[in-house]
């Protein structure tokens, strides 16, 4: 059976992001009143219930993603061992997956939780957001061109083995330094 990783009751991220929200609102409200107090949170709940479908799927593509591949495969094939093939791997699946952040950034997550190392992930993303073939076809091609969009793509093409390099380096420096597996 897989190790599950411990779910803590408090996050510190969260404390933090709750804080700068009621600042914010409380400001808004102070300085503008609360009828524009109304209308922004109204218009962020709003954004809110449109995004939370979104959120959901992508939130279950990774619960499968973590249901589907086997533990061992996912830590050989873009694990801490996996060397510079494994961070290629994860930057050809970054470059190729379709999908908004609300999916991305999910399923990243479950590849951490299978076994991948902080490296892979992070090529895996900085692909996404460099090389991903869904962006350049539908928005770089038609605006820019192929000359422009091949150029780009060429010249970002070794940014995420770079990235995922340094994010290893940097994973395995914390973790010497305060213990703990990189």
């Amino acid at each position: 059976m897989a190790e599950r990783r411990r779910v803590r009751t408090f996050e510190w991220s969260t404390a933090v992001i709750a804080a700068i929200s009621i600042t914010a609102g409380i400001t808004v409200y102070v300085r503008d009143g609360f009828d524009k107090f109304i209308a922004i949170l109204s218009s962020d709940l709003w954004l809110f219930t449109g995004m939370l479908p979104k959120m959901a799927a992508g939130c279950l593509i990774a619960a499968f993603v973590t249901r589907l591949l086997p533990r061992e495969v996912v830590a050989r094939v873009v694990g801490g061992e996996s060397g510079l093939l494994g961070i290629l791997i994860a930057m050809m699946m970054g470059a190729v997956l379709p999908g908004g952040p609300l999916t991305i950034y999910p399923v990243a997550g479950a590849f951490l939780l299978l076994g991948a190392d902080v490296g892979t992930a992070v090529a895996f993303i900085t692909a996404w957001n460099l090389l991903g073939y869904n962006r350049a076809l539908i928005w770089e091609v038609p605006f820019f061109g192929p000359e422009f969009v091949g150029w780009r793509i060429l010249i970002a093409l070794p940014l995420p083995i770079v990235a995922g390099l340094l994010a290893r380096v940097a994973s395995r420096a914390i973790a010497s330094r305060w213990g703990g597996d990189p």
